[in-house]
């Protein structure tokens, strides 16, 4: 501790009557907006294929109710069972990714992506009098495309490499933050303000 020129003593750490300690000299640094950013994209690209989720669900089903086209009832529940893939990607899930490794990539995520969009717009293209059903059905694999498609192309781009050093970054940057906050913790309780421990 130094004294400054009128004999009082000045610190980093300031003491407060309950005990607690304010820290001044600690700066918490926001989150990495790139990061931010990344995060944002993988929400919308999940809700994208929920929304390619939900048409291919309700054309399923439409299908098989009417029994007029068996096959397109098939061809819509792979593309539910693909698209949940595509959402389970996006939460980045350790236990997922452990087991689809190409996953991990952002052109692999892309190219899955893609796959159910077409798979959403293809076949077939008469549903009679249901123009809501097939404007939904273009919103949705449209908008999953288009995610595809930058996913890709940020996979070209090296984003992913970029992304994974930034959070190996921010996780080694909280858990520095936290061996601090331990270690100061300890310290005030072993030596609390009066001087006797």
């Amino acid at each position: 501790m130094e004294r400054d020129g009128e004999g009082t003593v000045s610190s980093q750490t300031q003491r407060v009557n309950n005990g607690r300690s304010i820290s001044p000299g600690r700066v918490r640094t926001g989150s990495d907006p790139f990061l931010v950013t990344c995060r944002l994209f993988s929400f919308v690209t999940a809700l994208a294929a929920i929304l390619c989720i939900v048409v291919n669900v309700y054309s399923a089903v439409r299908s098989f109710k009417d029994g007029y086209d068996v096959f397109d009832g098939i061809f819509r529940c792979y593309a539910v069972v693909i698209a949940v893939i595509v959402v389970v990607a996006e939460t980045e899930w350790g236990f997922f990714i452990k087991f689809w490794k190409v996953l991990e990539f952002s052109a692999g995520r892309g190219m899955l992506q893609i796959f159910v969009a077409v798979m959403t717009r293809a076949y077939p293209e008469d549903y009679g009098q249901r123009n809501d059903l097939i404007l939904l059905r273009n919103i949705a694999s449209y908008f999953l495309l288009t995610c595809g498609a930058i996913y890709i192309i940020s996979g070209l781009l090296c984003f992913g490499f970029i992304k994974r050093a930034r959070q190996a970054k921010e996780i080694s940057r909280e858990q520095a933050i936290n061996d601090l906050q331990v270690i100061h913790d300890i310290l005030l309780h072993a030596c609390p303000v009066g001087g006797k421990p």
